[in-house]
């Protein structure tokens, strides 16, 4: 147990409650061909194949499919209108968590056989899907391969296209939204969570810094991943926990930031003190942020039963569902 990172945070078999290293090993448990038997026929009957929910009966599941499903957001592609509204943009914070501001990036090929990559459109969104600053971004190095056939761009777009000093200005404008990013507190303050999808390359193109605890990457995000923690594709993600498919030919950077605040929103929303509450534990062990099982001593350790265990065990990665519950400890 004290290696094991369980936890309360862990994707969990609503049937037999096994737990998982992600939602992937959580989907083969339930779906796969090696599925678990029991599990697999109640699950067919009553569990949604999006969240892996499993509901009290198939009214039930019928209604929060109705909610769990959601229709892909309009492909604005090129068409989409410059917008910035970096020096006006606020956001009612009132009833929630820590803020969120979703980016993606568009790459084109630099250098003498096109394969550098080069960030030359940046669309960010709030968690309403707002657009809030999409723009061209003026190449630092001249453009060898527009890679139009899933850019969409060419040559003219970049014409008035902005400078990157200006665009990592104004970025970090509505990212930090008032604080300073050198003293960026350890729950962000007024500042704003980054998500993504591999932001670490989005950063790198951009070449700008983010503090690691503000990122909220999907590629990285243990949950989401393979078992044996390689990243899933965006698009992949997208159908597999939203219902819907993203432009297939193409690269749309508002679909993209739509999706990725989903998805975001998604984990962040999970209820693991409910799911707890469905086993057999007293109250008193049921925590959201585990206790360091080094503290106590092995007679005490002993004593406790494998429930008491599995509540004080701990995961290896920080869970989203904190976010939402961030105003509420400030």
């Amino acid at each position: 147990m004290r290696v094991s990172y369980h936890s309360v945070h862990q994707p969990r078999c609503g049937v037999c409650l096994k737990h998982c290293k992600s939602f992937e090993s959580l989907r083969v448990h339930l779906m796969g061909p090696l599925s678990k038997s029991n599990c697999s026929k109640i699950f067919s009957e009553q569990g949604c194949g999006l969240c892996l929910r499993v509901l009290d009966g198939p009214e039930t599941l019928s209604e929060h499919q109705d909610i769990c499903c959601i229709t892909a957001p309009v492909h604005q592609g090129t068409s989409l209108p410059p917008t910035d509204l970096s020096d006006g943009y606020e956001e009612d914070r009132s009833d929630r968590g820590l803020g969120a501001i979703a980016m993606d990036c568009v790459m084109a090929g630099g250098g003498s056989d096109g394969a550098l990559d080069i960030c030359v459109w940046i669309c960010l969104v709030d968690e309403d899907e707002k657009l809030i600053f999409n723009t061209f971004v003026q190449p630092q190095i001249p453009i060898t391969n527009y890679r139009h056939e899933v850019t969409g761009l060419k040559e003219e777009h970049l014409r008035y296209a902005m400078p990157l000093k200006n665009v990592q200005e104004k970025v970090l404008k509505l990212l930090l939204n008032g604080e300073s990013i050198g003293r960026l507190r350890s729950n962000g303050g007024k500042a704003k969570l980054l998500v993504g999808h591999d932001l670490e390359h989005d950063l790198d193109c951009l070449r700008m810094n983010y503090p690691d605890h503000m990122l909220r990457d999907t590629a990285r995000y243990h949950p989401l991943m393979k078992t044996n923690l390689v990243s899933h594709s965006l698009k992949y993600l997208t159908r597999a926990y939203l219902g819907y498919d993203i432009r297939q030919d193409g690269h749309d950077p508002y679909e993209n930031c739509v999706s990725v605040m989903r998805l975001y929103k998604r984990m962040r929303s999970l209820d693991h003190r409910r799911q707890v509450m469905t086993r057999s534990v007293t109250p008193s062990c049921i925590q959201y942020v585990a206790p360091n099982l080094d503290s106590h001593s092995a007679k005490d350790l002993e004593k406790m039963t494998p429930d008491e265990l599995y509540e004080m065990s701990r995961t290896n990665f920080k869970c989203w569902c904190h976010d939402s519950r961030r105003v509420m400890q400030t």
